[in-house]
């Protein structure tokens, strides 16, 4: 994958939607930023300053969902986001009850996931968005497996985060309809080489 000139700068309040087909390499591109990749050439940089300089700043500062949910089928909805919420700051069961409610899972706190459907595993993943308080989150098509309301109820979180300083860079084919004012739509085909 190989990206020409391009550039991009995020600053407090804004949203970033990567948009292109399948295969442009927007995963890639997140990965970049999230520094879960190095680029082979050029550089991704943190506050002027290169980011593979600034491993544990970005830790504290980003919260990274990819595609994939990234929880544990046998362990239930709290156990899962017990478990990733350790890595960063432990969470109270209370808190995670509230963040489970927050994505339309209450009464499902103690439930294997593996018997939950897809959009309610995605839901799962989706409720640290309301446990950890990086500036920065970086989502990989968030919306997939989402039913109505919970696409509006994600919009709405996004959008919020944006409002109060956060900055959100995303991937998704979902045409958004609830943007902050610093919502940016770039299209990966024009520097895809």
């Amino acid at each position: 994958m190989l990206f020409e000139n391009l550039a991009l700068r995020l600053d407090r309040g804004d949203m970033l939607q990567i948009s292109g087909p399948n295969g442009s390499g927007k995963t890639s591109l997140l990965r970049l930023l999230a520094g879960l990749m190095q680029p082979t050439s050029g550089q991704v940089l943190l506050n002027g300053e290169p980011l593979h300089s600034q491993r544990i700043e970005l830790a504290h500062n980003l919260l990274w969902i990819g595609h994939a949910a990234g929880i544990k089928d046998l362990l239930s909805a709290e156990e899962n986001l017990s478990w990733l919420c350790a890595l960063h700051q432990p969470a109270n069961r209370e808190a995670i009850w509230q963040a489970l409610a927050a994505v339309g899972l209450r009464g499902f706190e103690d439930v294997p996931c593996h018997t939950l459907s897809a959009g309610q595993q995605r839901r799962v993943a989706l409720a640290r968005l309301y446990l950890e308080s990086p500036a920065l989150w970086i989502l990989d098509e968030p919306f997939t497996a989402l039913d109505k309301q919970g696409v509006a109820q994600l919009e709405e979180h996004l959008a919020a985060h944006c409002e109060q300083g956060g900055m959100v860079i995303l991937t998704t084919h979902h045409t958004m309809t609830r943007m902050p004012a610093g919502y940016r739509d770039i299209d990966l085909g024009q520097w895809a080489v």
